[in-house]
C-alpha cells in the first residue's frame, strides 16, 4: 500500500492552484504545506485549498522535515535557483516546465539530483494524460505504419502587459517556453531529436518573442510543422500523419481530450476520456508511484528527456534570435 506523502507547494500562483485541487483527488496526497515570497499570500493559498501550514520564504519551507515533495510554480527564470534549493535539502521535486532557461541549468538540476540521490521530474502533465498515453500506444503498434509528419499549434490572443511573465524577458517570458514547448513537446516524445531546425520568431515592444514557427526535420524525411503565439487565437490541435492514417487529437489537446483515428478505408475511430479534475492528478500520481518504488527519476519522464527538451528548445531560441538577459544563449 502506498504511503501518504506531504506535499509542499513552492510558488502560490495560477497553476499551483490548480494542481492543489487536483491534489485532492489523490487519496495518498496530504496537502501539507504553502510558500510564498509574502507570508499573507502563502497563508491566503493555503486556507483557501487546505493546506495545514503556510510559510513566507521558500528557505523556511523546504527546510520542514515533513515535507516529501515540493511542487515547484514559480515562473521559468526561478526554476533553477528554486529546484536546486530544494535539491539540496534532500526534498524530491516536481518541477513545472519549461524545466529551466535554459539546457545548462537543467544539466546542473539534473546532475544535483543524481549525486544527492534525490528524485527530480518535471511536471510535463500531457505525458500522463490517458488520451495522449493512447496516441502513443497506437503509433507503437505500427497499425498505422511509420509517423511521417507531426503538426502542432498552441495559440492565443494574451493581455500585452510587459510587466505580466508571458512578455517580461526577464522572467523568461515569450510564448515558446509558456506554450511553445507543447508543440515542441509532441514532435520530441513521438519523432525524436531533430536533425535540422528553422524557426521564424516576431518580438513584442517588451523583447519577449510574441510568436514562433517552426520546423524540424529528421534523417528519415520526417517532418514537424509547429506554431506558438500570445498574438493570435489558433485551433490547438495536433495532428500525427503516419504512412496509412492519421491521429487527431481535439482542442486542448495537451490536456485530457479526445482522439480520432482515421483510416486509409475512410473508417474513423474515436476515443473519449471523461475523468475529475484538469488532469494535474496523473503526473502526481506518478511521482507517488516513484517514490514508493524507490526511483530517483521517473521511467516514462526520465531527466534525460527534459535535457534532451531544452537542448532543442535551445537550438530553436539561437535559430530565432530570442534572448534571455543575462543568461547562458550559447
Amino acid at each position: 500500500m502506498s504511503k501518504t506523502y506531504n506535499w509542499a507547494i513552492l510558488g502560490c500562483g495560477k497553476i499551483a492552484r490548480k494542481f492543489s485541487n487536483d491534489l485532492k483527488l489523490l487519496p495518498n496526497a496530504r496537502l501539507y504545506a504553502a510558500a510564498a515570497r509574502d507570508y499573507d499570500k502563502a497563508a491566503g493559498f493555503a486556507a483557501e485549498l487546505g493546506f495545514d501550514r503556510a510559510y513566507g520564504s521558500y528557505e523556511e519551507m523546504v527546510a520542514d522535515p515533513a515535507v516529501d515533495v515540493v511542487y515547484v510554480a514559480t515562473p521559468h527564470s526561478h526554476h533553477h535557483e528554486h529546484v536546486l534549493l530544494c535539491l539540496n535539502h534532500g526534498r524530491a521535486v516536481l518541477n513545472e516546465k519549461a524545466f529551466a532557461l535554459t539546457r545548462q541549468e537543467a544539466a546542473e538540476m539534473a546532475e544535483t539530483a543524481r549525486r544527492n540521490g534525490v528524485f527530480l521530474m518535471e511536471a510535463f502533465w500531457t505525458r500522463f494524460q490517458p488520451s495522449y498515453k493512447k496516441v502513443l500506444e497506437i503509433l507503437g503498434t505500427g497499425e498505422l505504419g511509420a509517423l511521417k509528419v507531426v503538426r502542432s499549434d498552441f495559440a492565443f490572443n494574451a493581455p500585452k502587459d510587459p510587466s505580466n511573465r508571458l512578455y517580461n524577458v526577464e522572467l523568461g517570458g515569450g510564448s515558446l517556453l509558456d506554450i511553445g514547448i507543447y508543440p515542441v513537446y509532441a514532435a520530441l516524445s513521438t519523432l525524436g531529436k531533430p536533425e535540422k531546425i528553422k524557426a521564424l520568431a516576431s518580438f513584442a515592444a517588451s523583447g519577449s518573442e510574441e510568436s514562433i514557427a517552426m520546423v524540424f526535420q529528421y534523417p528519415g524525411g520526417e517532418l514537424a510543422s509547429l506554431f506558438s503565439s500570445f498574438a493570435a487565437y489558433s485551433q490547438v490541435t495536433t495532428e500525427f500523419g503516419c504512412e496509412k492514417g492519421t491521429i487527431r487529437m481535439a482542442r486542448r489537446w495537451m490536456a485530457p481530450t479526445s482522439v480520432t483515428v482515421w483510416h486509409p478505408d475512410n473508417r474513423e475511430e474515436q476515443y473519449s476520456f471523461e475523468q475529475s479534475g484538469n488532469g494535474y492528478q496523473f503526473e502526481a500520481a506518478h511521482v507517488m508511484e516513484c517514490l514508493d518504488a524507490g526511483k530517483t527519476e521517473s521511467d516514462l519522464l526520465p531527466l534525460s528527456f527534459s535535457l534532451d527538451l531544452m537542448e532543442t528548445l535551445d537550438r530553436i531560441r539561437k535559430e530565432a534570435g530570442i534572448i534571455f538577459p543575462g543568461r547562458d544563449n550559447n
